[in-house]
């Protein structure tokens, strides 16, 4: 009688052995699919902060102004103001420039974060990475330079040493309202309008487009040309030329 009842107990052991195992299964199943859910509200919460396309503001300005370099610092800027010539008195003190026109001085060898750090813009090595100038004026690498291949004249002298008189050019038209008999320069011709102030220190009488009809003067320059010599002293005038220093009359 030992042998059904070790074949019941050994089926009863068969049958809880592979309850368990099914069990264990579906608490793993259970498991995993928990940790998934969970997981998946963790990535919703992670990007809910994004904000949308829609809700995003942006700040619009009403002036027709375009600008390629910082043209968000212009649409951003608040130009009203400025915009209503009508209503708007510019002075000294409410002058400034436009928005994004003026930068801040790029400070260079302070940092390779700054983008100008440790070379500072000049590269690693190379004659024009050392300190001084690379090379002298004119030099072209190595070709023929511009000033050798220009052609040379007989009586233009070039190069080093050699320099051009700059005059300030007076025309004659500007002495043909001047009274007979008077004694004009550049200054008296400043003076009364008839020309403008220049940068040149001294003057040349050149002869100008309309007729010389001035008679009878007394013109002081430091060159006249021979046409503009000539008019002058077919009208009964003088020309006195100046020193350069002093501007003393040296001749007549």
């Amino acid at each position: 009688w030992m042998a059904p009842v070790s074949c019941v107990v050994r089926r009863a052991s068969l049958t809880t052995h592979h309850t368990f195992h099914s069990l264990l299964l579906t608490m793993t199943s259970l498991v995993v699919a928990f940790l998934a859910l969970v997981a998946l509200v963790a990535t919703v919460d992670a990007f809910s902060f994004v904000p949308r396309a829609s809700s995003v503001t942006s700040i619009r300005s009403t002036s027709s102004l375009t600008m390629k370099i910082f043209d968000w610092k212009r649409r951003q800027a608040d130009e009203s103001v400025l915009n209503d010539v009508e209503n708007t008195v510019f002075t000294l003190d409410n002058l400034k420039p436009a928005p994004g026109s003026r930068q801040r001085r790029k400070r260079k060898g302070r940092g390779i974060a700054a983008g100008q750090g440790a070379t500072c813009g000049f590269g690693m090595r190379g004659q024009k990475a050392r300190a001084g100038r690379p090379t002298r004026p004119g030099f072209e690498g190595g070709q023929t330079p511009l000033y050798r291949r220009l052609p040379k004249y007989v009586g233009k002298p070039m190069g080093a040493g050699h320099t051009k008189t700059i005059y300030n050019i007076i025309k004659t038209d500007a002495l043909n309202k001047v009274a007979s008999g008077t004694t004009v320069n550049f200054d008296s011709l400043l003076e009364s309008g008839a020309i403008t102030k220049s940068k040149h220190g001294i003057h040349k009488i050149v002869m100008g487009k309309e007729d010389f009809t001035a008679k009878d003067i007394v013109v002081q320059a430091h060159a006249f040309s021979a046409s503009a010599r000539e008019a002058i002293e077919q009208n009964g005038g003088k020309c006195q030329v100046l020193k350069r220093t002093t501007g003393e009359v040296i001749a007549a």
